[in-house]
């Protein structure tokens, strides 16, 4: 770190939007806006408008030429090649070179990690995990993201893309297409999509008198639903139970492989409480083996929305060096 240069730029890129900010050695985050992810059919015109807006906050805070490094948390992007391989809730074809793209438009060095990897960094290092030395972060956005930390260390594995856990499958028959080609992944029930999903299956193979049959079908998203369980609404409660199930069951399942201390649940679905937290824990409980009962936490993010990926990105934008320099 140049003291010349007291900051770094955190970039997350999510499946709807695109969240970025200013941050300091400390940890605070000086400046933030967002931009949206999927607005541009070119992937060239998204790093333009990003460049743009990230300038015009950057000369706002009166931090030009002081910008030490870039972080971003994206999609299945690859710690060690700086590649986006394959991001199934983008709408650009991949792979994407996008480190060396963002590091040729700013001039700044870039490192770029799985979005839910660095929720996990910005949550072990200033939220509900500090402290934690095993726990898997859990994002509920537009995807189903994770973060495995592992003795205080987040785990890529040999190839960088340790930790797709949304898409472990968890309905051998029958199960939903999911955007990565394959059915019946977690990602396709648990994530905000999955949630309105199964509102517009449970409309359409029930009449259970609804507050949802007052929108039309196909636009009704994960925000009705909880809006009108909010309201008692029982059809939509019974949507938060079965999505709360599966990912119980599910968490149950990862407790197997990594033993966490807990699970940290992040992003727009986990605001739905204990709407979502108490089927979820219901589950867990129930399929856990033995060893495991009663050990396991199931945590809510203490930060604000969108600030642990960005803390994430950002700590990793420290860390940041000329792609020469870090694939030599």
């Amino acid at each position: 770190m140049t003291t010349g240069k007291p900051y770094v730029i955190g970039i997350d890129m999510g499946g709807t939007n695109t969240v970025f900010g200013i941050v300091d050695a400390r940890g605070v985050v000086i400046a933030s806006n967002s931009i949206k992810t999927r607005k541009h059919n070119k992937i060239e015109d998204y790093i333009d408008e990003l460049y743009n807006e990230t300038m015009r906050l950057v000369e706002s805070a009166d931090a030009k030429d002081k910008i030490y490094g870039i972080g971003v948390g994206a999609p299945n992007a690859n710690y060690f090649t700086g590649v986006i391989e394959d991001g199934v809730n983008l709408p650009w074809p991949t792979p994407i070179p996008f480190a060396q793209m963002l590091s040729d438009k700013f001039g700044i060095p870039v490192a770029i990690t799985n979005d839910a990897n660095a929720a996990a960094i910005g949550e072990m290092t200033y939220g509900v995990a500090r402290g934690l030395k095993d726990f898997i972060m859990i994002t509920l956005g537009t995807g189903v993201g994770s973060g495995i930390v592992i003795n205080g260390q987040v785990v890529y594995g040999h190839d960088g893309f340790a930790g797709e856990l949304g898409h472990v499958i968890v309905k051998r028959n029958n199960g939903r297409l999911c955007g990565c080609g394959r059915t019946g992944c977690l990602e396709t029930y648990c994530s905000a999509t999955g949630v309105a999903r199964t509102a517009r299956e449970y409309l359409e193979i029930t009449d259970t008198p609804s507050l949802l049959r007052e929108i039309p079908i196909s636009e009704i998203t994960s925000k009705d639903v909880y809006d009108a369980a909010m309201k008692g609404d029982k059809l939509a409660k019974e949507v938060f139970n079965y999505t709360g199930t599966i990912l119980g069951e599910a968490l149950a399942d990862f407790t197997v492989f990594s033993a966490p201390e807990a699970f940290v649940l992040f992003g727009g679905l986990a605001k739905a409480g204990d709407l979502l937290l108490k089927p979820i824990k219901e589950a867990l409980e129930k399929n856990m083996l033995s060893i495991w009962k009663g050990k396991v936490k199931v945590l809510l993010s203490e930060l604000k929305e969108a600030d642990a990926a960005v803390l994430g990105a950002s700590a990793l934008g420290w860390e940041a060096k000329p792609l020469t320099e870090a694939q030599a």
